[in-house]
């Protein structure tokens, strides 16, 4: 099926669902698939272990964006890899009926993860062929608010709804089967869109590089000017520990309220339709205004004056979690507590994602923001992996207390950055 080649379309028309597709599998191979083999009894320890390594391919996807660069274009790209991903969900709704479903699912999410990174790529590339400088900045916002709903609907409907069915259908894996088959109808709806809406830009050249492209540096000389900024251990100390504490506990935190909800009566498809409300509804819903409050608080006070607040607003909430594990609270308690840890969170991220964006400047300023985001993927992968063996070593308590104790040294890196150079650089 070929659309008919049209140059420019309202980006109204494609930018929320391209980036809602970003999103979606982002969210169920990072979020959604911890609660998928907990809820079908795999121990903490593998699931953490395991599913920490599925961030490879976003911490490796800067090696290969050249490729998706030059072979081909952007819209065949991202055409395409919705394409695959069909395939992918498919090949791990399946593998949930079978005995030995967790290496099997394991081997289809960690080639969705790949295509998902690839997808990333050339979405992103797409993106700047197909809008104008003003359109980029105006639908900055718009796709970011895509992405967010994504993640409300991977981690709120898909969760609750697995978990509604497996309390009809009294078969919990099956019901996670049918929530994935339900997700690939989604990419396969998206694909036949796409194919539809989707511009030609003349800039978006097949088999060539675009004009941008041909004016990259050699790679090793892109890496060089990456390390010669000023203070980039500092930097590079703040991606790797700002958020390590908070991966940390996002990591554990949905597994540990499936126990808690189980030990105060729930079954396992009840307490995850509960999960999924109270995370993928109410915690993602306060985490996107948190999101937008910080952009706003920045942008009028200027980051130097306003990353301390930002930072604590991210950290001093961990003690919600402390208390939730001492006691035996009622679950209406928990909606409240788990809101404000994600409002903070929305808070604190942001300031770390536009410490990141400031720092990524000159000519290079966009390989510079992917090797940024290249080794704050390399921090989550390593604060997930270690997260479930420590949890299952000293228990929930002991486990978010060490969380609460480890969000010092993040917080203390924010005393080496360049704040003062970064800011006279955002002005000039």
């Amino acid at each position: 099926m070929e659309s008919k080649k049209v140059n420019y379309r309202n980006p109204w028309t494609f930018i929320p669902s391209l980036y809602f597709i970003q999103g979606l599998p982002n969210v169920i191979i990072t979020g959604v698939l911890d609660i998928i083999y907990k809820s079908l009894g795999i121990p903490n320890a593998q699931i953490t272990a395991f599913t920490s390594l599925l961030n490879f391919p976003w911490v490796l996807k800067p090696l290969w964006a050249p490729f998706v660069d030059i072979y081909s274009t952007k819209r065949k790209w991202v055409l395409y890899t919705q394409l695959a991903m069909i395939g992918c969900l498919i090949l791990a709704a399946f593998s949930f009926t079978l005995p030995n479903f967790f290496f099997l699912s394991l081997l289809a999410f960690s080639l969705a993860a790949f295509i998902s990174a690839t997808y990333d790529i050339a979405a992103d590339g797409y993106y700047m062929l197909a809008l104008s400088p003003e359109q980029q900045a105006l639908f900055a916002g718009i796709r970011n608010v895509a992405f967010r709903v994504a993640l409300i609907f991977g981690t709120g409907f898909l969760v609750a709804f697995a978990g509604q069915l497996g309390g009809t259908l009294g078969n919990i894996p099956l019901s996670w089967s049918i929530t994935l088959g339900v997700s690939a109808l989604i990419f396969a709806a998206s694909f036949i869109y796409h194919q539809l809406i989707l511009p030609f830009p003349d800039s978006d050249l097949s088999n060539a590089r675009n004009r941008e492209s041909q004016e990259t540096a050699p790679f090793l000389e892109v890496i060089a000017s990456y390390f010669r900024q000023p203070k980039i251990w500092a930097t590079l100390a703040f991606i790797l520990l700002y958020r390590f504490a908070e991966v940390m506990l996002g990591k554990i935190g949905k597994l540990f309220l499936l126990d808690y909800l189980q030990q105060s009566g729930l079954d396992t498809a009840a307490a995850t339709k509960e999960v999924g409300i109270i995370y993928g509804t109410f915690g993602v819903t306060s985490l996107i205004i948190g999101g937008v409050l910080g952009g706003l608080i920045v942008s009028r006070y200027g980051l130097k004056k306003t990353i301390w607040p930002l930072a604590l607003a991210l950290n001093v909430p961990d003690v919600f979690y402390v208390y939730i594990a001492s006691r035996q609270l009622p679950v209406q308690w928990i909606y409240p507590l788990i809101s404000i840890e994600q409002f903070g969170y929305g808070l604190g991220f942001t300031a770390f994602m536009i410490y990141l964006m400031y720092t990524s400047k000159g000519k290079y300023k966009t390989s510079h923001y992917a090797i940024s985001t290249g080794f704050m993927a390399l921090g989550k992968m390593v604060a997930e992996f270690i997260s479930g063996p420590i949890q299952q070593g000293v228990g929930y308590y002991n486990f978010f207390i060490i969380v609460c104790i480890l969000t010092i040294p993040g917080m203390l890196t924010i005393l080496f950055l360049p704040l003062n150079e970064v800011e006279q650089n955002q002005k000039a």
